[in-house]
């Protein structure tokens, strides 16, 4: 890297300039028109599905498939803000384990919308008939899901003010489901939904709480978009941590950019699409994209063992006294303890994975994790907890349970959270949990000295595992444990049986 006493704002205009030293798009970002419409442009999506497409464009390839971001939440203001001011462009940036850096300007974002301003704008954006593809990225706790019993909750506050005659949404599904009315109505295709987070049957799973909260809405149009309307699974897998002020510094003093929004990440990226399109899509296996029939393998793959992965290291982790991912992983205690659940406890829970050693996945994800460039906060992986856990670490636990296998490296998973949601580490620091129950957590994690089981009792989070004996007695001895003997000596204990 090169140091740079002046920096050249990210702007269509100045793309010429800045492409004298960074990579910029080699196509006529005039001639794009747009094709997608996505939800939650935020980094993982710019990292991920808007790279993917910058690739084909830059081969010559979909570019009457060009982005139109909508930002869903009130917080997506400031991103917003960012990307209209640069066009919709900006700085991806690659981070090696060596040190080494790998940055481009990606240009298939071609504008966002913030929603909350102007609904109708948003919704107009979809119903535009040049959209064949609405993605998403709104991560987990997005879908509205009830945990346990898997159906749309459609008592949630947002969703019963969407619900409402004449109301004007403010979620995602009253906010597509608007955009595809009004496409009906105007005698315009329907667009395929394309979830892109992290959840086991995605595609299944944004079929249900659409149509569920269309027909709940309006019953005929709900029976149309069932009808007409493609929700393809994907398993997509990049770790891109939050973008910080030192990578915003870095991308203008290395790079000579002054970019307010850049995204840094692993070079490692995989996307695994369901060939299930009503519109048709681009031409993504050209760009590296596995597009298959079945993605269920690959995404049971990746959610039993990264994310899940991810929970096993991160709880245990800030007990211990660790901030940052790759230090975590560094520590051999905890990695024998990571490679240990993921061969002994989430991989027995798998069918084969076409074309993947788990061996060498396996491997390669301690690897990842301790990519110290990357620079991920174990506080990212803490965040959203009772989203994440249900749907990664639990059905482990069932399976386990179900067929005898070994589950207590993922009942101490458990026992950390229920540890780490009492919000003071083992060092007596603070813990903010970040999680949309924190304070019913917190409550309960915090009675767990007269009632060990306080934690699990939440049958809306842990269904009846508080019933199952074996459970219990893993969950409560590795909880005492971290009590009475803190993280690492709990660990080796665990390592040890």
């Amino acid at each position: 890297m090169t140091s740079t006493t002046s920096a050249t704002p990210l702007s269509p205009e100045n793309l010429a300039v800045i492409g004298e030293t960074v990579p910029v798009p080699g196509y006529d970002r005039s001639a794009v028109t747009p094709g997608i419409v996505h939800l939650g442009v935020g980094g993982f999506h710019r990292a991920h599905q808007a790279m993917y497409l910058d690739r084909l464009m830059n081969d010559g390839k979909a570019l009457d498939w060009g982005i139109r971001g909508i930002g869903v939440l009130p917080h997506d203001a400031r991103i917003t803000e960012v990307l209209q001011a640069q066009g919709g462009l900006y700085t991806l940036v690659l981070k090696a384990p060596d040190g080494s850096r790998e940055p481009r300007v990606v240009g298939s974002v071609l504008d966002v919308t913030l929603a909350p301003e102007d609904p109708d704008a948003a919704i107009e954006v979809m119903a535009d008939e040049r959209i064949r593809i609405v993605s998403l990225t709104v991560t987990e706790g997005g879908y509205n899901i009830h945990a346990v019993t898997g159906e749309f909750d459609a008592q949630a506050p947002d969703v019963v003010a969407d619900l409402a005659d004449g109301a004007l949404p403010r979620t995602s599904f009253g906010l597509v489901t608007e955009a595809l009315r009004r496409r009906r109505d105007r005698g315009v295709p329907a667009f395929t939904i394309m979830s892109c987070d992290n959840i086991q049957g995605n595609g299944h799973v944004a079929h249900q709480v659409f149509v569920g909260f269309a027909t709940l809405k309006d019953p005929e149009l709900g029976a149309w978009i069932d009808q007409h309307v493609t929700f393809p699974n994907s398993m997509v897998d990049r770790i891109t941590p939050g973008t910080t002020d030192a990578d915003r510094a870095e991308v203008r003093d290395a790079f000579g950019v002054e970019d307010g929004w850049p995204v840094v990440c692993e070079p490692f990226t995989q996307w695994v699409l369901e060939d299930r399109f009503v519109q048709g899509r681009p031409p993504y296996e050209d760009a590296g994209v596995q597009v298959v029939g079945d993605v269920e393998p690959y995404e049971l793959m990746k959610l039993r063992l990264l994310n899940a992965g991810h929970q096993a290291l991160c709880y245990l982790g800030h007990l211990a006294g660790y901030r940052l991912v790759h230090e975590v992983a560094q520590d051999p205690l905890f990695a024998e303890f990571l490679l240990a659940y993921m061969e002994r406890e989430g991989t027995p829970t798998l069918a084969p994975v076409p074309g993947i050693d788990l061996d060498a996945y396996r491997h390669e994800l301690i690897t990842r994790f301790s990519n110290g460039e990357v620079r991920d906060t174990v506080a990212r992986l803490c965040a959203e907890s009772s989203d994440r856990i249900p749907k990664w670490l639990l059905p482990v636990v069932r399976h386990q349970l179900a067929t005898g296998g070994e589950f207590h490296r993922a009942a101490a998973v458990v026992a950390a959270w229920a540890r780490y949601a009492e919000g003071v580490d083992e060092h007596g620091q603070p813990i903010e949990v970040q999680d949309r129950l924190a304070a019913q957590l917190t409550a309960a994690a915090r009675r767990q000295a007269e009632d060990p089981t306080a934690f699990i009792a939440d049958r809306t989070l842990f269904g009846d595992l508080v019933d199952d004996e074996r459970f219990v007695a893993e969950y409560t001895t590795t909880l005492a444990s971290l009590h009475a003997k803190g993280t690492r000596a709990t660990l080796r204990d665990v390592v040890a049986r």
